[in-house]
């Protein structure tokens, strides 16, 4: 291992790429501390402190603390990730878009650069939600947080909010570009990672307060350290499809004729999917609370951080979106196609459309357990963490949750009192993107000739 770190750092193009990406992260872990201006800190302070348990302390993983801070990089990457989602979904029912698609290099770009103005347009949609709900938003003594309210304060949380945003997708596009990594991922994963070690010290020090039971957290380590192994064997799970490739003259040479497999992944769509899950949940709760309409945030806080639906619709949410990036990722028509104009084919499948559509059956079948997969390492740590707010239940919800209060099971409801930093969804994302950092670091040694972290064999990354 120290023999392949070294050899890193020996070859310049990798050494420049690494110190790029590093770099072009610190500036993003800079920007999350540069205040937006016009807001109480203290106040601030006081009032996230109160909402570290709800769906804005949730958002707040994904974007570095800046949230909590309302930092200029506070909207983080999110808003780009909504874009996204939103041209995807729109390459299915507009054909104008779905064209642009399947020209190729020209076409992406086409779809990219709508995809930045669709980034922009969400963002300052979200900023002007954020600055509204900043004006009414109280601290629970009553102070607020906006000294000076009105079009002024609007107009430069407008500005900085969605500038910030701007810039910290250029971060992670440079970061892809010139960087080791996808960008996007690795400013999710910085974001993420920065919130362990405060949040490790935090529940080490209620601890020795006594606010936590060391039985606990022993049970807790050993169970963390079970999720991370079962992250990395599902990335790393395949379905091998056996494919023969018949013998064929070109020129003077025979080519083919041996046995290979087709390797689909189980978790095809990597962590994605959760991603967009997240996004699209974190939208109606968020945008209601920026809202001054009680009403509507009442009718939100059903589907709020915790509640039986949310959890529902998290699951569903992650099903369809794995079905659905697979589709666009991946097309076993093509594929099938590929493989009959070399020669090759699946044993006791006819070549065409007899083996596009058995493709297609295996990769449905996978991609439902890639998708329950994904849900249960997403859901289950957040359920041991923070529990069930069952009172969200109609009808039985008040009842059943004085039942269990009285019969001392009230961790049903609470859990376990530990902030969900530590949840599924943010290990999920760390383990993912740092498999396939490390990958990707992989493939440069090897192409230049060097040993990679392994001696024998490459390491296997979610996609390799």
């Amino acid at each position: 291992m120290i023999e392949s770190l070294r050899n890193v750092f020996a070859i310049p193009d990798l050494r420049k790429r690494l110190y790029f990406t590093f770099a072009l992260l610190a500036v993003y872990r800079l920007g999350c501390h540069i205040p937006t201006p016009g807001i109480d800190p203290l106040a601030l302070e006081e009032f996230m402190n109160s909402q570290a348990s709800s769906m804005l302390g949730f958002v707040n993983t994904f974007t570095g603390g800046s949230l909590r801070r309302i930092a200029i990089f506070a909207l983080g990457i999110m808003p780009y990730i909504t874009s996204s989602i939103i041209l995807q979904l729109l390459q299915v029912v507009w054909p104008y878009l779905e064209k642009l698609a399947k020209e190729g290099e020209m076409g992406r770009r086409k779809i990219t650069q709508y995809t930045r103005y669709g980034t922009v347009l969400v963002s300052a949609l979200q900023s002007i939600g954020i600055a509204v709900f900043l004006e009414s938003a109280r601290t629970p003594t009553g102070a607020p947080l906006v000294p000076s309210p009105g079009w002024g304060f609007r107009l430069v949380t407008i500005l900085t909010l969605t500038t910030g945003c701007a810039f910290v997708m250029w971060l992670g596009e440079q970061i892809s570009e010139r960087g080791i990594g996808n960008g996007i991922s690795l400013i999710i994963y910085a974001g993420i990672v920065v919130s362990f070690v405060p949040y490790t010290v935090t529940t080490a020090v209620r601890v020795i307060k006594g606010e936590l039971s060391p039985i606990l957290i022993l049970l807790l380590v050993p169970f963390m350290i079970a999720v991370v192994a079962f992250i990395v064997y599902m990335e790393r799970a395949q379905r091998r499809i056996p494919v023969q490739y018949a013998k064929r003259v070109v020129g003077r040479r025979i080519m083919g004729g041996q046995s290979t497999y087709l390797p689909l992944r189980v978790n095809t769509g990597g962590v994605i999917p959760v991603i967009f899950a997240s996004s699209i949940l974190m939208l109606p709760v968020t945008g209601a609370r920026m809202l001054p309409w009680k009403g509507l945030q009442e009718v939100m806080d059903y589907i709020s951080y915790a509640t039986p639906f949310y959890y529902l619709l998290y699951v569903l949410a992650i099903v369809f979106f794995s079905y659905f990036y697979v589709s666009i990722i991946f097309n076993p028509g093509d594929l099938s196609e590929n493989m009959r104009k070399n020669g090759g084919f699946i044993p006791g499948i006819r070549p065409g459309k007899r083996t596009s559509e058995h493709i297609d059956r295996i990769l449905s079948r996978i991609t439902l357990v890639g998708a329950l997969y994904l849900a249960a390492v997403s859901i289950l740590p957040d359920l041991l963490l923070s529990g069930v707010k069952l009172r969200y239940i109609p009808f039985i919800g008040d009842s059943l949750d004085a039942f269990l209060t009285s019969n001392g099971m009230s961790w049903v409801t609470t859990g376990s009192g530990i902030q969900f930093y530590f949840g599924g969804t943010s290990l999920l994302i760390v383990v993912g993107v740092a498999m396939d950092f490390i990958q990707q670091v992989e493939s440069q040694l090897v192409m230049r000739n060097y040993d990679g972290f392994m001696k024998r064999g490459r390491i296997k990354g979610r996609r390799g």
